[in-house]
């Protein structure tokens, strides 16, 4: 009989794992880490698998760390939402201690890890928990500035690969922060927007204007406008070590007027689903955004 249940049980603590740590979450930020440093290495600083592993591991955890940190600190608000009371905290399949301990863990590893790489590399990700969870976490049910907040660490994961691998952070690690700073405002207001009745049960301030209405929706176009402009700076050449050629420029402005045609849609639609698309096309964006860059250094 024992035989039949532990699998069942690893396999449920596998799974609330990776709910306390927003899995698919953590993988796409990782994804961001992952990026920069492929941007970043050069003949100074020479590719390492031992540092892309560091960095993997050490930025997942600190992904990790903050989510399972915010999931303690939002346990009661959780619990009121329809997509986050099934959580293992609110649903009390793990207690506070327990995901807090899994935090606490995660955290040391992940600085660890990071610090093995250079001091600089953990020191951003030890800012990018504590902003996480310390300013921005609480601030969500006080101001919609919150989002304002949680950019920046939100924007640090590209920035961290590059750190990462060179040792500095300048204008090329600046560049690929603001890049990922400006992303965050149409993606997380789109999520907000679709979201909003969920949001609102729990009293969160997620919309700039804190309703639905055409003042968030232009918001949500000037700010995919500055990702435009600051996804382009690379092309200009006063970025350094980090730039794009001509051809890489074109897909890149191209991936923004595809974004930017779905930011106008909300404007005219106002509709939880013109939001939804918004969400997924953003998504696929930062994706599709990084991958080109990295090809363009390789190939060209």
């Amino acid at each position: 009989m024992s035989a039949t249940l532990n699998p069942i049980s690893i396999k449920s603590i596998a799974i609330d794992f990776k709910a306390i740590t927003k899995a698919g979450l953590a993988i796409s930020v990782l994804f961001s880490s992952i990026a920069g440093y492929l941007l970043g290495f050069n003949d100074t600083n020479p590719f390492s698998w031992m540092v892309l592993l560091k960095l993997s591991i050490g930025g997942y955890c600190m992904v990790g760390a903050s989510n399972a940190f915010n999931q303690v600190i939002e346990k009661d608000l959780d619990a009121l939402m329809d997509r986050t009371k099934n959580r293992p905290v609110p649903a009390g399949r793990m207690s506070p201690n327990v995901a807090l301990f899994i935090a606490s863990v995660l955290t040391i590893i992940g600085i660890t890890l990071l610090y093995m790489i250079n001091p600089k590399t953990a020191m951003f990700g030890a800012i990018s928990i504590f902003l996480y969870t310390s300013v921005y976490t609480p601030l969500k049910t006080v101001t919609s500035l919150s989002v304002f907040v949680g950019a920046f660490p939100g924007a640090i994961p590209f920035m961290l690969g590059w750190v990462a691998a060179t040792g500095n952070f300048g204008i090329e690690a600046g560049t690929l922060f603001l890049i990922q700073f400006f992303w965050q405002f149409p993606h997380f207001w789109a999520i907000g927007w679709f979201l909003y009745e969920d949001y609102e049960k729990a009293g969160f301030f997620m919309l700039p204007t804190g309703k639905k209405d055409k003042g968030t929706a232009l918001q949500v176009i000037l700010y995919t406008v500055w990702l435009i402009i600051a996804s382009l700076l690379p092309a200009l050449g006063f970025t350094g070590q980090l730039f794009i050629s001509k051809i890489a420029t074109i897909l890149v402005f191209l991936l923004g007027i595809w974004m930017l045609f779905y930011a106008v849609k909300l404007y005219k639609l106002r509709t939880a689903k013109a939001a939804r698309t918004l969400m997924l096309v953003s998504v696929s964006y930062i994706t599709l955004l990084q991958l080109v860059y990295i090809f363009d250094k390789f190939l060209r």
